[in-house]
């Protein structure tokens, strides 16, 4: 029997997997999907916010300025993408500087660094490509950018070799109680535990409903957004928010860790928690308004487009605490700012096990460090030569959009990738202006040798996202064997 079981492998699940790793706990991360990460951390749009447009009373106030704080440590130890590039909330007109200066205060109550307002001069000197007709801003420079997606491989992978199982392709479809704790079962295996961790996202009201909570429900909210082409990059240099509306903070402009700009999200509430489409009226509604934020951008630089699913809870807070089963603990309503948060979340989770009466030991052989993934692309001449000489197979390149090589691709299936998008999110392969359309074969045909299975049963993300028929792939290698 496992002292934890945390169901749900996004950020969320693996950074309380990683925080309770360094005590002499049993834990196990029961996910649903085909690799951790796959459900709205890979849609995130990677913000680490600096913490002044939550209000001060509520749980996500609480605990975003502390979650932002611990990120630099994080970055030191798990080497993931991240850089603290700072955010302006523009004003478009003088009616909205009341808004900036209560935000400012807001940020200032709770304890954010380096809050400024700058002027139409200021803004249009550090930020020339805006559009002129803004008034003004409110800057954070502890605001950043981060791919959340690395994030999450880096915190399993780290949780790991501190001895967390992990359980993928695994859907909690019922939980029954036992003395002393519970038993999960999944389509695939039973799993006992005396301790339930709920990170189960989107579901997380499902999840309690199969131990009989019902005091809270999820309503998804979708938001689309745009990644544009990277000859944009260096248009902004910061993230762009407009002054906030009442249920989102507005259609925003990304400069993404690795460059490329990022337009969006939409806010769109859905009843269907697999709505991931994109739609024509959210295009009109993401351009329409970045156009007006800076001109220069339009829907024709847009290289690829994706939906994601914030899992909005009634009360509009994070659900985090004990409930009135016992050892079964919420970590649900986990919308933005969940990702910043998130470091946070695990410590004050940590403590709600302390509170329950888990004893919690620390281990002397902790292992905090994972080394980040090789990124060729970003070297210089002299460490690429170095590279191929050690390993010939950084002279393959596979991505050329991205300048992804052969020995990075094996080093991502090395770091656990087993899909296509594990191999995307690891390694960037695929992620460039022609999305896939030149490097996905070879990837499918790494990923089948490394694993040893038939092509077609390599996915784009497990489950059957099928990439080819088998009648295709058998045409396939007979013309590659020239019958």
């Amino acid at each position: 029997m496992y002292d934890v079981a945390i169901i749900g492998g996004g950020v969320i699940g693996c950074s309380i997997a990683r925080e309770l790793s360094r005590y002499r706990l049993s834990t196990a991360v029961v996910e649903q999907c085909a690799e951790v990460g796959f459900g709205t951390t890979k849609t995130n749009s990677g913000i680490i916010h600096a913490g002044h447009h939550s209000p001060p009373d509520t749980l996500k106030g609480k605990l975003v300025v502390r979650g932002n704080a611990l990120y630099d440590e994080l970055h030191s130890e798990l080497n993931f993408g991240f850089s603290r590039i700072g955010e302006l909330v523009v004003a478009q007109d003088e009616t909205e500087i009341p808004v900036l200066e209560r935000l400012k205060k807001n940020g200032e109550m709770k304890g954010v660094p380096g809050l400024e307002i700058w002027d139409q001069k200021r803004l249009r000197r550090e930020e020339p490509n805006l559009s002129h007709r803004l008034v003004a801003a409110l800057y954070a420079p502890s605001a950043g950018v981060i791919n959340p997606y690395e994030f999450a491989f880096a915190l399993i992978e780290n949780a790991m070799e501190n001895g967390v199982d992990l359980m993928v392709q695994s859907p909690v479809i019922k939980i029954k109680a036992k003395d002393g704790g519970f038993v999960l079962i999944t389509p695939n295996r039973k799993i006992e535990a005396r301790i339930i961790i709920n990170c189960a996202g989107l579901f997380a009201d499902e999840i309690a409903q199969l131990v009989g909570l019902r005091d809270f429900t999820i309503h998804p909210r979708k938001g689309e957004e745009y990644m544009l082409d990277k000859r944009l990059q260096g248009l902004v240099r910061r993230l762009i928010f407009p002054v906030p509306l009442k249920h989102s903070k507005g259609i925003l402009i990304i400069p993404t860790f690795n460059g490329t700009i990022m337009v969006g999200p939409t806010a769109q509430e859905t009843p269907d928690r697999y709505d991931v489409s994109t739609t024509y009226e959210g295009s009109e509604q993401v351009f329409r308004f970045a156009n007006k934020i800076c001109p220069s951008i339009t829907a024709q630089d847009t290289i690829t487009e994706f939906a994601g699913l914030r899992s909005v809870s009634n009360t509009d807070d994070f659900i985090i605490g004990p409930t009135e089963v016992n050892g079964f603990i919420n970590v649900a309503g986990i919308q933005s700012p969940g990702l910043t948060a998130a470091p946070a979340i695990a410590e004050y989770v940590r403590d709600l096990l302390c509170d329950l009466g888990v004893v919690l030991e620390e281990k002397d052989n902790f292992k905090p460090y994972v080394p980040g993934p090789s990124r060729f692309a970003n070297l210089s001449i002299g460490e690429q030569k170095r590279l191929i000489a050690e390993n010939p197979l950084f002279a393959k390149v596979v991505c050329r959009c991205e300048m992804v090589t052969e020995a990075e691709i094996h080093s991502a299936i090395d770091h656990g990738a087993r899909t296509l998008d594990g191999i995307k999110f690891r390694s960037r392969a695929g992620m460039g202006r022609c999305q896939g359309g030149f490097c996905t074969a070879r990837c499918m045909h790494l990923l089948a040798e490394r694993l040893g299975r038939p092509f077609h049963e390599i996915t784009k993300r497990g489950g059957d996202s099928w990439m080819v028929t088998e009648m295709a792939a058998t045409r396939d290698h007979r013309a590659k064997r020239g019958k």
